[in-house]
């Protein structure tokens, strides 16, 4: 604290800190020990000053505040593009800017702390206000950059609080994205109903229409009017497998015959694929060759395979186990995990990170001790006793589930072994939450799952036929994370299990047999298969499908290996689906949460995909995202993102404008 001299009166400089809303205010006012002295907005001690926003404070202007002319929508005053940008305090929340502003500009102001939420639409938040109040000049400005809201890291982050402007380019990806999204938005959702809105309102029977369009909004249309269309025009195809069934009257397996380059019926065209035929007769023809025939065993292959336990949480990935498990959309879970990160229970929910930092991991067992101490559920205690007794390593630092260079702001959502305190008071959905999250935080420190596995390979003929058999030895995670058999089944999603059910049938057979003894053939069947259409997104799926920019990617590795740019960012992504639900362009199923487009939602698709296509396509939805990541990293300047960003628009509104 310095002292602060004005004419005879001495006064000492105060530091004011300013959090995105109330509640996260109370929790910095706890960890400065500041109790008393609350005022209208803010809370004063003789050192600190606390206040807050309540989210957004300041906005955009609309066309019309730059000319009322604007205001109405017309060709000639397009496209818009401001040279010099308006803002404006959101009437609501007038009030509490000025409170905020006018302790900024108090000269007893010696340092202000930049408390906004720890991410870059939080920095934008807090950078606007900023702008518009015009803070003291001689005041320092800092950031404070925290990963939970425990006291510890609160005081740790007040500490190690960086010059403001070391987020500079954060604040300046921030901002082009706003301008992105307004740019496109404004100018291309005018110049299209323009052009088309009557064509859109006769089709719909609307006496008007007008249609929204959106950088990323309409490409996430597009994903899901795609694959309705697919689905739609999917015509089922049937073929048939041959299986045989081999052994004696005591024991017996089945096994499926598959094409080989030795086979009779190599590159066939009576073959839909390696293992069907087109037409029923064919696979009866082939079964009367092998009748009576010797079957030998060829290969037998035996090994033991080893799972390692998934990754942490990211928000996506969160955002879709929620959905899976309790049919909840991604709005619905963000805010659920917000809560908990607020109560103090886990660590920052915006993350697209699924890894710990080497610093943090070197510092978990602090997590592990707090849940250990804290969380009174005898599930749980029973994993962590568990891993006291087999003395299983906390050491993470040379696993996949650290790596420094997987984390840009912020670390994978894992438990602080905090906030126990308040858990309690939770509703149940959301302890049922905590602890999925939970669970998987410790499921990385148990030993991988272990299997026994065997291949066969029968020859008749030089027709192969395989069968394998794959038993659990040694659970490892699974014991944590061991699947629901009966939430699957309530679904119809039994059917991989029902697989897994009868390869550990089979292994006990199998382990009796020799490569090179022949086997008896009990008899042959064939069986009617056919090809299956791609399925539906559900809210969940379709965050998964966006950050993997449009591919809906099921195995967890190969997710991993391609993640790049995707499309929204985890703050933003929720938000993009309820907005094209409140908009009435998609429908979601509140029991499945399947995602299907509304006949609006379709004709819209076809406006844009025979007006402007690329606006459809997620490679390059993702590469303006990659753009602003680009310069939150310096790589580009801003001015070079901002002269891309007009000359596409330009382009584009040119091509369009001709076609009337």
């Amino acid at each position: 604290m310095v002292t602060i001299r004005k004419g005879n009166v001495v006064k000492l400089g105060k530091k004011l800190l300013i959090t995105e809303k109330p509640s996260v205010a109370m929790e910095f006012a706890k960890a400065l020990k500041i109790t008393t002295n609350r005022k209208n907005g803010y809370l004063e001690s003789e050192n600190w000053i606390i206040t807050w926003c309540v989210g957004h404070l300041v906005t955009m202007s609309y066309p019309e505040k730059y000319d009322e002319k604007l205001k109405l929508w017309r060709l000639e005053t397009l496209p818009f593009i401001p040279e010099d940008w308006k803002y404006e305090i959101i009437p609501q929340v007038a009030n509490q800017f000025n409170i905020v502003k006018e302790l900024m500009q108090r000269e007893d102001i010696e340092e202000i702390y930049n408390a906004g939420d720890s991410g870059r639409e939080g920095e934008y938040i807090q950078r606007l206000v900023f702008m518009m109040a015009k803070p003291n000049p001689k005041a320092k400005m800092k950031r404070v950059w925290i990963d939970s809201q425990t006291e510890e890291e609160i005081t740790r982050g007040i500490r190690e609080a960086k010059d403001l402007s070391e987020y500079d380019s954060l604040s300046d990806s921030a901002y082009l994205r706003a301008k992105e999204d307004y740019l496109i938005g404004i100018n291309f959702s005018r110049l299209l109903s323009i052009i088309y809105g009557r064509q859109l309102a006769k089709s719909i029977n609307e006496d008007r229409a007008s249609i929204s369009v959106g950088r990323v909004m309409t490409c996430v249309l597009g994903m899901i009017v795609e694959r309705e269309r697919e689905i739609k025009n999917f015509v089922k195809t049937k073929y048939y497998k041959i299986l045989g069934e081999f052994g004696d009257e005591n024991a017996s397996f089945k096994a499926e015959w598959k094409v080989n380059e030795k086979s009779q019926m190599y590159e066939s065209v009576k073959l839909y694929n390696e293992s069907g035929f087109k037409k029923e007769q064919d696979a009866k023809e082939l079964i009367a060759s092998l009748t009576g025939k010797q079957a030998i065993i060829t290969e037998l292959k035996k090994s033991k395979q080893k799972e390692n336990a998934p990754l942490l949480f990211n928000l996506a990935e969160i955002q879709n186990e929620c959905t899976k498990r309790f049919k909840i959309k991604p709005d619905e879970t963000l805010e659920i995990i917000q809560n908990l990160y607020e109560k103090k229970l886990v660590t920052y929910p915006r993350t697209d990170a699924r890894v710990l930092s080497t610093a943090v991991a070197k510092e978990i067992s602090k997590n592990l001790n707090g849940i250990a101490r804290g969380f009174q559920d005898e599930e749980i205690q029973g994993y962590i006793k568990k891993m006291v007794e087999e003395k299983y390593s906390t050491n993470l630092v040379k696993t996949k589930y650290v790596n420094d260079s997987k984390i840009t702001d912020h670390y994978a959502i894992t438990p602080t072994g905090q906030g126990y305190e308040n858990y309690n008071q939770l509703p149940d959905l959301q302890k049922q939450i905590y602890k999925v999250i939970v669970k998987r935080f410790l499921a990385i420190f148990y030993p991988p799952a272990e299997y026994n596995k065997i291949q066969v390979t029968i020859n008749i003929e030089n027709e192969t036929f395989h069968c394998s058999g794959k038993v659990c030895i040694e659970q490892g995670f699974l014991e944590i994370l061991k699947p629901k058999s009966t939430e699957k089944e309530k679904n119809g999603e039994n059917k991989e299990e029902n697989k897994e059910k009868q390869e550990d049938n089979n292994l006990e057979i199998l382990k009796t047999l020799k490569k090179g003894q022949n086997i008896d053939v009990k008899n042959f069947e064939i069986k009617d298969a056919e090809t299956s259409p791609p399925s539906r997104y559900n809210s969940g799926s379709i965050i998964l499908a966006m950050e993997n920019a449009g591919k809906l990617i099921e195995e967890e590795e190969l997710r991993e290996q391609i993640k790049g740019a995707g499309i929204g960012t985890s703050a933003t992504r929720a938000e993009i689906m309820k907005k094209l639900e409140k908009i009435k362009y998609i429908e979601i199923n509140n029991k499945t949460q399947i995602i299907t487009p509304t006949q609006k939602g379709e004709k819209i698709y076809d406006i844009v995909y025979h007006s402007m296509p690329d606006m459809l396509n997620p490679k390059l939805t993702a590469s303006w995202e990659k753009g602003l990541d680009m310069v939150a990293k310096k790589e580009i300047k801003p001015e070079e993102f901002m002269t891309k960003l007009k000359t596409y628009i330009h382009s584009k509104f040119n091509k369009l404008v001709m076609r009337i």
